[in-house]
């Protein structure tokens, strides 16, 4: 299977350094450096787009723009991508939510792909009207999603569940194509969801041994549904022409962390009812020291950022490599970003991408040739 790739719109602000948030922290000051204007945010996806990533990654919560709103906007500047849109199924019915994914399909062209988070951050939740804990809310998502998956089939449906309730529920459009649902989660109730509805299993960027334990443990459940998930991994990403100018730049984004910041995050993200959130935090401790935590899987990012905490650290063949370790374990789907967004696509889809489709691994969306990878010169 040829390798898919997805880019991120940082709907939060973008920057030369690490723009934190998320999981209940707020943003940080780097994210006013390039606020997310539909025109910034357009010249990401129309970059994404060339290089031939397929769908860009929107994220939801207090400390970002809609994700909605944002995409639909960005979409009318684009012509091929798509939008890997996150949403909280507890904030809006599911047969509103239905309808708008089917009026999204219709006025794109078939270009909504579906993020579905349950919310791992009560506090925030609250702030939004929902009162549910954690288990719960899995459990909503699970009503939310067979709903959904329901109406997007043609079907009638009526539902007395034990949050939610609808009674003779039917889109009068269906979505044509049905959007993919991409769900991730770390817990024992996020992993039944998980085999029942998703058609990809996300996973944030752990080290490889412990995500082929979420791979196997993922696609045991889904067995027992008769299911079988595709799977993909959300990394941010430094790559450059030597693994010295990777890493060097790698020491700079760290050198930018404000100890104070750091300590403050830290301590916000520790209070995280996120079961991922706590594996991120495990893999570095707080610490800044040892953040390489397999070769070319850097953690640093997580010191201060809320849920996709690791990078791939490295020359264009390192992070190919990387990539072909993770292939091999089943993950066929990377969900992709770097500081700042619009160069470090170009750094990624010019120097990586190039090398995978070298190997038959990867092709562009557009079908057109890419260009080898082009020969470093040999140190002597």
């Amino acid at each position: 299977m040829s390798l898919t790739f997805h880019w991120f719109l940082p709907t939060n602000g973008d920057s030369r350094d690490v723009v934190g948030g998320g999981h209940g922290s707020p943003a940080t000051a780097s994210g006013r450096d390039r606020p997310p204007t539909v025109a910034y945010l357009s010249q990401i996806a129309r970059a994404a787009e060339d290089l031939g990533f397929v769908a860009a990654l929107t994220p939801t919560g207090a400390w970002c723009e809609d994700a909605w709103l944002t995409t639909a906007m960005v979409s009318q500047h684009t012509e091929r991508l798509k939008f890997l849109v996150a949403f909280r199924p507890g904030f809006v019915s599911p047969t509103l939510a239905a309808q708008m994914a089917a009026t999204f399909q219709r006025q794109t062209g078939g270009r909504l792909l579906l993020n579905v988070v349950t919310g791992g951050e009560s506090r925030e939740q609250r702030a939004y009207g929902d009162f549910l804990d954690k288990d719960a809310r899995y459990r909503r998502t699970g009503e939310f999603l067979h709903v959904v998956r329901e109406l997007w089939d043609g079907k009638s449906v009526d539902l007395n569940g034990e949050h939610l309730r609808v009674e003779e529920a039917r889109l009068s459009r269906v979505p044509d194509p049905v959007p993919e649902v991409y769900f991730g989660g770390s817990s024992p109730a996020a992993g039944e969801v998980a085999a029942r509805y998703a058609d990809v299993y996300l996973t944030w960027g752990e080290p490889p041994a412990q995500v082929a334990g979420k791979i196997a443990w993922v696609r045991e459940l889904a067995a027992a549904h008769g299911r079988t998930p595709r799977f993909g991994i959300r990394l941010h990403v430094i790559t450059r022409d030597t693994a010295a100018q990777a890493w060097a730049e790698a020491d700079r984004l760290l050198d930018g962390f404000d100890p104070e910041t750091v300590r403050a995050v830290q301590e916000g993200l520790g209070r995280s009812e996120s079961e991922g959130q706590r594996r991120m935090l495990a893999l570095h401790g707080g610490s800044r020291d040892g953040l390489e935590i397999h070769p070319n899987l850097w953690a640093g990012i997580g010191l201060v950022r809320g849920g996709a905490g690791t990078a791939l650290v490295g020359s264009h063949e390192e992070v190919a490599d990387r990539i072909k370790e993770y292939h091999a374990l089943g993950i066929d789907e990377f969900v992709l970003s770097g500081y700042p967004h619009l160069e470090e696509a170009y750094w990624f889809g010019e120097g990586v991408l190039p090398r995978l489709a070298a190997q038959g691994l990867w092709a562009h969306p557009d079908g057109r040739a890419s260009a080898a990878a082009p020969e470093l010169p040999v140190a002597i």
